[in-house]
């Protein structure tokens, strides 16, 4: 369950799933500079490859690229995968086949990061430092299983005590039901770490897709910081 978290990875990833752009009804793609590619096309090598399927759910143009990457270009190898767009708060989880099965929005670790801090797997017990509370970028091989409390999740890092996981019960001060109400991405930073989704989702969708064996979640890292205006000063 290592995560590989290096730009390098990131960008070829992403990279290969914007060649493999294809337009879907109502989304204009900022990749509409590459050639459309329609269900049952040959593709370049010859062969017909079969393409994601969204259905019609709005995402992020990194979102759709790694999704593709993971199906289009079997990175997944054919197991069901999901991806957590950190940008958006939210999770979309796919069945093997590449056909979403759903998404919804996520609480995501309280501090901005893409990596995960050393035994920090090890402090749940003690209490994890805010500023270690990151929901690290990665590609992940997944498997269901208990917690300490018996609690059925998705471990994403086992070690890291990284998991997909429903919504408990938290002090009132976090809000955390309200924040997953909430239209807006940028209330959704408050757990510890893990992906968090309303009880309603994690058993309608995640549990039948990605609880039964193994799977793939890719977590998108944090989006990248607005450039500073000429002449302004920090």
């Amino acid at each position: 369950m290592k995560s590989i978290g290096s730009l390098g990875w990131w960008m070829g990833a992403l990279a290969l799933g914007a060649s493999m752009a294809h337009a879907e009804p109502g989304f204009q793609s900022p990749e509409a500079a590459v050639p459309r590619v329609v269900a049952g096309a040959t593709v370049a090598t010859g062969t017909t490859s079969p393409l994601v399927d969204f259905r019609g759910e709005p995402a992020s143009p990194e979102a759709r690229a790694m999704a593709r990457n993971a199906f289009e270009r079997a990175d997944a190898k054919g197991l069901p995968f999901a991806v957590v767009d950190k940008k958006d708060a939210k999770l979309y989880i796919f069945t093997a086949d590449g056909r979403l099965a759903g998404a919804a929005p996520a609480l995501l670790g309280l501090a901005r990061g893409d990596r995960v801090a050393a035994g920090v797997g090890e402090m749940v017990a003690t209490g994890i430092p805010a500023a270690l509370r990151t929901t690290p970028a990665g590609r992940y091989d997944s498997q269901p299983g208990p917690n300490l409390k018996g609690e059925t999740v998705i471990w994403v890092d086992y070690d890291a005590a990284f998991a997909i996981h429903r919504l408990r019960p938290s002090p009132a001060h976090e809000r955390r039901a309200e924040r997953l109400a909430s239209p807006s991405p940028d209330d959704n930073r408050i757990s510890l770490g893990c992906v968090v989704v309303t009880g309603e989702f994690f058993d309608r969708v995640v549990a039948p897709v990605l609880g039964h064996g193994a799977g793939v979640v890719y977590v998108l890292p944090e989006p990248a910081p607005a450039p500073l205006a000429l002449g302004v000063s920090r």
